[in-house]
């Protein structure tokens, strides 16, 4: 298996106009985040987490040109907002894209992109066939995917594992019998917003806590604001077995 962090930053981490911060000032590659999302490649099998707003500049940029399936944590924007762009994969492979996640995000997908699923469709428009997931495992292609259940502030998240690896991104609590499933992991992809304390994301602080609790042998921290500085300074002070993800790092696994 291979994964590609396409992006680790959020809509806060981004590079900004007119932002003279150090890290939008950075010459270093690691400090250009684009918003969060990760390719696996399984084998011959091709899966995305997430489709940001910058999900076909990632795409291009990676040079990807098979996806079997995307898989959503959860609904908001800067997860969702570049689906439209799965036009493409449509084209290239000649059939729907497979799209799995909660009940709570395919409806909201039914809402932002109405006219996907129109009784009459403009020529062109992305083609989608939609997949509810719980918190029970499920196979895509021959590949387990098992949901990991947890709390972005109030609102439930999905984290994954598949064999030794597992991303869990925007999340601020991860229940005691969803961290069993995090348990004899090799690399790790965890959410950490910034130092400071957030009411819905782990400041470093606490997912340094829950990395320590989990012990894969690798953990990668992604969803970076601007607020947690540059990337070779916060990089000089994680322990043993912790760094900062960014985009375009590949893990193989």
């Amino acid at each position: 298996m291979i994964v590609t962090l396409l992006g680790t930053g959020t809509s806060s981490g981004v590079p900004l106009i007119g932002c003279s911060c150090e890290v939008c000032r950075s010459l270093d590659y690691r400090d250009k985040r684009l918003r969060v999302s990760i390719h696996l490649e399984v084998g011959r099998h091709h899966f995305v987490i997430d489709t940001g707003p910058d999900f076909r500049q990632q795409m291009l940029r990676e040079g990807i040109t098979q996806l079997d399936a995307v898989l959503f944590t959860h609904q908001h924007k800067d997860h969702t907002a570049g689906l439209d762009d799965v036009r493409a994969f449509n084209f290239l492979q000649q059939r729907d894209m497979p799209v799995y996640g909660r009940a709570e995000v395919l409806d909201q997908i039914h809402r932002e992109f109405e006219y996907v699923f129109a009784e009459h469709r403009y020529p062109g428009i992305p083609r989608l066939q939609l997949h509810e997931i719980t918190a029970a495992p499920f196979e895509i292609k021959g590949v387990t995917f098992i949901p990991i259940d947890v709390l972005h502030h109030r609102l439930p998240v999905f984290g994954f594992r598949v064999d030794n690896f597992a991303y869990v991104t925007d999340v601020n609590h991860i229940s005691e019998a969803e961290q069993a499933k995090l348990k004899g992991l090799d690399v790790l992809v965890l959410g950490a917003l910034q130092r400071d304390r957030h009411i819905s994301h782990y400041s470093l602080d606490q997912a340094l806590d829950m990395a320590e609790r989990l012990s894969p042998k690798m953990t990668y921290f992604t969803h970076i604001s601007h607020k947690m500085g540059c990337h070779g300074a916060v990089d000089k002070e994680l322990p043993s077995g912790v760094r900062l993800a960014y985009d375009g790092l590949k893990i193989k696994l």
